[in-house]
């Protein structure tokens, strides 16, 4: 696209940009209600309090924005609920436009500016949603009206303020930019004018186009595309070619170019000012190099991904980046696992050959009496289409905002297949859809299933009298959290001094801030290492922590112990807003990328499922109220499976499992339910839940780090269908 100084050259700007000079928008300050620049007749910019007529409302401008892409932006509010907007003003002036040309395009432009998913869902896929399209039918201008409404910084504006980002952070932007161009590319979406199409291209991805909203402690970060080509072109004047239609695979080129950038921290060179090209490979760090290498994929310059669902696939089984020092240790582990694994087997078979068949029998009996316990009870079904009573058709089913379930819908239990593939179409017929659910209101999910916007919920906030007398729930599976520091690998000293384990009394002092230092938690640790302890960045896990820790909704204390706890409550609240919170892959990836030589003091808590497949931090046994350790991660030996101890090689992901027994009676344990209407009314809830209860239900949940109810034999995995 020609640059667009050049847009408007009819208008003889001092500045030679008449749609970012200043010089309108001083006219629009000097005299209200001023239609054209003082200087140079170009369209001035919208006064404070216009008010703009559309279909669904009225629109007055409360102060104007800046420039972004093609057209200006003003914050605004909808006349008739006060509910606040973003409009943007797209320009037809008229010494650019004839009138034949700005009709055509104001006319196309109510058409097709705004798409929504074609079957009426609302689903948050990252993509600032219009809300109306307004053309001005005897001027020279269009707006657009978004609920936008805390203004975000595009891509570009974040550059200049913060630099560039780290490779984590990098990662984390591809992740959800790929997850938009899924939806994008592949939903039905329909258009203000009805038209409903299967996919659409952005085909304006650039560092204008994307928009990023920082949270509160600026680590974390969402990001919205804007400005699709479809109708942001049409405000190209018709003497500047049109840009050709960019297809699939060019949106991921771009997205590319925008990493490039956005990791690069800056898009020119320092001295001559010349743009930087993407060839110029030597330029990107050298940190994170299969970052680098996916990068170059998404520019071309590798075997190009044929679409966003394999780039974002590929780009989640990137490994994390580990030092060299770490590979080399590994290799030696390896080796001598080895080695302890041969001499292992070959006691094993003396052992075999010298008592022979006492040995196979008992190991007879043990196996026969395991699975008649199993099988006894005869209530359990093996597949899902042993399932009876699933009534065709589609249902609509949510989870919270932060919720685990959300995590591993995406997780892939058997065959490469995703969870939530497996569970949508369980059976012919019956096909069970999983709605995003972006309220941010903790228990949010059960209301709107009361409110009957979903035929049910997954949701691990189950409390008494929560959710109300015409509800039902059932169990699926339990969940819970693990609290973590660093491996051995990271830092020997600490978890050492640790041994591997910690009590609630201790995680008490450590998150209400009433220790600091981990030698006020371990005493022999005599070097002052300060304590660092890290909140994830969701909701949902801070909610189940503060309970789980501090008995919130026990009754049974006395008024003294009652008074303790909303005391340790309070504290806890408090030294949140003032503690370290980040999400917890980064986090992770953070303790991966930290130098062996440092102390690291960090300590956190996230979902099992967010921790116990890596081996950067590791999971320490929990003391409970009675001082009884509990440690639900067991390691496999070449004889005998245990519970995980600091000297293991956690990176050995074969050789850990969850165990079911012990976690039942961990501390930090809690249960995910199905939440359902009592009534006639039909959602899909209880068949929903009969079909995670089969065995294949359990295996799948199982092989995605949820517990099972009960006790599930490999075979039950293996009799799977395999797609």
């Amino acid at each position: 696209m020609s640059p667009i100084e050049s847009f408007y050259s009819e208008y003889a700007c001092t500045c030679n940009s008449p749609l970012s000079c200043n010089k309108p928008l001083e006219t629009s300050q000097q005299i209200r209600g001023a239609k054209f620049c003082l200087e140079c007749g170009f369209p001035a910019t919208l006064s404070v309090h216009t008010e703009i007529k559309g279909r669904r409302g009225t629109y007055k401008v409360n102060q104007y924005l800046g420039v972004r892409g093609l057209g200006r932006l003003y914050s605004g509010t909808q006349s008739n609920n006060r509910e606040p907007v973003i409009i943007k003003e797209y320009l037809l002036p008229q010494n650019s436009f004839n009138e034949d040309e700005a009709l055509k395009r104001k006319e196309t432009f109510k058409r097709i500016a705004g798409v929504n998913l074609a079957d009426g869902r609302e689903q948050n896929f990252r993509l600032i949603k219009t809300w109306e399209a307004i053309a001005d039918e005897k001027g020279e201008r269009c707006y657009l009206i978004t609920k936008d409404t805390t203004p975000s910084e595009t891509l570009g504006q974040y550059l200049i303020k913060q630099g560039g980002m780290k490779a984590p952070k990098v990662r984390e932007f591809l992740i959800q930019a790929l997850q938009t161009l899924i939806f994008l590319h592949t939903q039905n979406l329909s258009f203000p004018s009805g038209q409903v199409q299967n996919g659409l291209e952005h085909g304006n991805i650039n560092l204008d186009s994307v928009l990023i909203k920082l949270q509160s402690n600026k680590q974390f970060f969402t990001i919205f595309f804007c400005d699709l080509a479809k109708w942001e072109n049409l405000f190209i004047p018709p003497k500047i070619p049109q840009p050709p239609k960019k297809t699939y695979k060019q949106d991921l080129e771009s997205l590319g170019l925008v990493a490039f950038y956005l990791w690069l921290g800056k898009t020119t060179h320092a001295h001559s000012g010349k743009k930087i090209d993407p060839a110029e490979h030597e330029l990107l760090p050298n940190t994170d190099n299969e970052l680098k290498k996916f990068i170059y994929r998404l520019l071309g310059f590798d075997i190009a991904f044929q679409d966003a669902d394999s780039a974002r696939e590929e780009l989640l089984n990137l490994s994390a980046v580990k030092p060299e020092n770490r590979k080399q240790k590994s290799g030696k582990k390896k080796k001598k696992k080895k080695r302890l694994s041969v001499l292992a087997i070959l006691l094993g078979l003396l052992v075999f050959l010298l008592l022979g068949g006492g040995i196979w029998s008992i190991f007879s009996w043990l196996r026969n009496s395991e699975i008649a316990k199993d099988e006894g009870s005869g209530k359990t079904l093996a597949l899902f289409t042993d399932v009876p009573n699933v009534k065709p058709g589609q249902f609509t089913y949510t989870s919270g905002r932060y919720s685990n379930w959300r995590f591993v819908l995406g997780r892939e239990p058997v065959s490469k297949r995703k969870l939530f593939e497996w569970l949508e179409t369980p059976k012919e017929d019956t096909e069970f859809r999983h709605i995003t659910n972006e309220n941010d209101e903790i228990n949010s999910e059960i209301k709107q299933v009361q409110n009957q916007e979903f035929g049910f919920a997954i949701t691990s906030l189950v409390e008494k009298n929560s959710i109300g007398n015409n509800m039902n729930s059932e169990i699926i599976s339990h969940d819970g959290l693990l609290v973590f520091v660093a491996s051995r690998d990271r830092n020997n000293k600490l978890l050492e001094a640790l041994e591997g384990k910690i009590t609630l009394e201790q995680l008490r002092r450590i998150y209400t801030g009433n220790a600091t230092k981990w030698n006020q938690i371990v005493p022999s640790l005599r070097k002052d290492i300060p304590i660092e302890p890290y909140f994830p960045n969701n909701k949902e896990a801070v909610d189940k922590f503060e309970k789980l820790i501090f008995r919130k909704d026990v009754k049974t204390e006395s008024e003294e112990d009652k008074k303790k706890v909303r005391t340790n409550i309070n504290a806890f609240k408090a030294y949140k807003e003032r503690a370290n919170t980040e999400d917890t892959s980064l986090l992770i990836q953070n303790i991966a990328n930290t130098n062996n030589s440092e102390d690291v003091g960090i300590i956190s808590f996230a979902f099992v499922s967010r921790v116990v497949d890596q081996c950067s931090v590791y999971p320490l046994a929990i003391a409970d109220r009675s001082n009884q350790l509990i440690q639900p991660i067991f390691y496999q030996t070449p004889t005998k499976l245990r519970p995980i101890q600091t000297s293991d090689d956690l990176c050995n992901k074969g050789a850990l499992s969850i165990n079911m027994e012990k976690f039942k009676k961990y501390p930090l344990k809690y249960d995910l339910h199905v939440v359902y209407p009592k009534d006639r009314r039909d959602g899909g809830g209880p068949s929903f839940a009969n079909l995670l209860k089969t065995d294949q239900g359990q295996c799948l949940l199982k092989n995605v780090y949820l517990v099972p109810l009960r006790s599930i034999k490999n075979h039950a995995c293996e009799q799977m269908p395999k797609s």
